[in-house]
């Protein structure tokens, strides 16, 4: 086999750059992660296994650092027991699933729906991300904004679309005179996911019922939807991608129709999308204040 020099992005002209994003987008890749893949889940079970070994061995074969350490971390009987009485318990999907139909076709209220959710265990993205990042914004807005899953600047600062991409969904707002606190923002899923994978299919079963619901209580007047995971999950598209989606009107449920573009982190990452989404923001604001039946016809 012939070696190849690896290529730096950095040294691609623009052209073979956006062929190189698009190529993404259609194989369904949503976001850029590390070089390798890192499972914190193993990680975390090696450490604990250790940690166990290390208690249960006899004193005589313990490392002096080893009896040190524990000794300098020694807390009483009941500090110690606290972290097991607390792990989170796994719930099977299928039973997830239903738990989260259940409570979403409980609440009546947006408000009442975003406390449910903060506190929904039943899915397990819950056990590694540090908040829950559903909602924002205002619940009673006409123009609602739905993002795919939260990215680490949401799961850190707790509210949807934060960080750099936040900042260029101001600035598209900005440009069709819309303030993102006047809106209703949210996620789909409402945790961020570890390593930023795409969501599982489980998972995506397990947190739609949520956002469906928001939609049916808030009834927005127009859905601007972000992203080439929200719109295909939202529009059932089977095949195609963001490319060949955007721009286009579609019912996401009863008679609710959303207008799919690029997500701000598309931008960013591809800044040949900008005039693309600019044009379909053009649109999205032609149409946001047609009549509610007029919408996407």
């Amino acid at each position: 086999m012939i070696g190849m020099d690896q290529i730096s992005a950095d040294h691609l002209l623009p052209d073979e750059l956006a062929a190189l994003m698009h190529f993404y987008a259609e194989a369904g890749v949503n976001w850029l992660g590390e070089d390798a893949p890192i499972d914190r889940f193993a990680e975390f079970v090696a450490l604990t296994n250790a940690k166990v070994q290390a208690r249960s061995a006899p004193a005589g074969l313990q490392q002096p650092q080893q009896i040190s350490t524990e000794r300098a971390n020694r807390r009483p009987e009941r500090a110690e027991a606290r972290p097991a009485a607390a792990q989170a318990v796994a719930i099977p999907d299928a039973e997830a699933v239903e738990a989260a139909v259940r409570l979403a076709a409980a609440v009546q209220t947006p408000e009442a729906l975003i406390e449910a959710v903060s506190g929904f265990g039943g899915c397990n993205l819950r056990n590694s991300a540090r908040n829950t990042v559903f909602a924002g914004g205002d619940p009673t807005a006409r123009i609602a904004i739905i993002g795919g899953v939260p990215s680490a600047d949401d799961d850190r600062e707790g509210a949807p679309f934060s960080g750099p991409a936040g900042v260029m969904l101001s600035r598209m707002l900005a440009g069709i005179e819309l303030d993102p606190a006047g809106v209703l923002l949210f996620n789909l899923i409402p945790w961020r996911t570890p390593g930023d994978r795409a969501p599982t299919v489980r998972e995506v079963e397990i947190c739609l019922p949520f956002g469906l619901r928001l939609l049916e209580l808030t009834r927005p007047q127009a859905v601007l939807v972000l992203g080439n995971f929200p719109v295909r999950v939202l529009s059932r598209a089977a095949k195609g991608s963001i490319h060949s989606l955007r721009g286009k009107w579609f019912e996401i449920a009863d008679g609710m129709r959303g207008l799919a573009t690029f997500h701000p982190q598309e931008m960013i990452t591809a800044p040949t999308c900008k005039g693309l989404a600019w044009q379909d923001i053009l649109r999205f604001r032609a149409e946001m204040s047609a009549p509610r039946s007029d919408i996407g016809a």
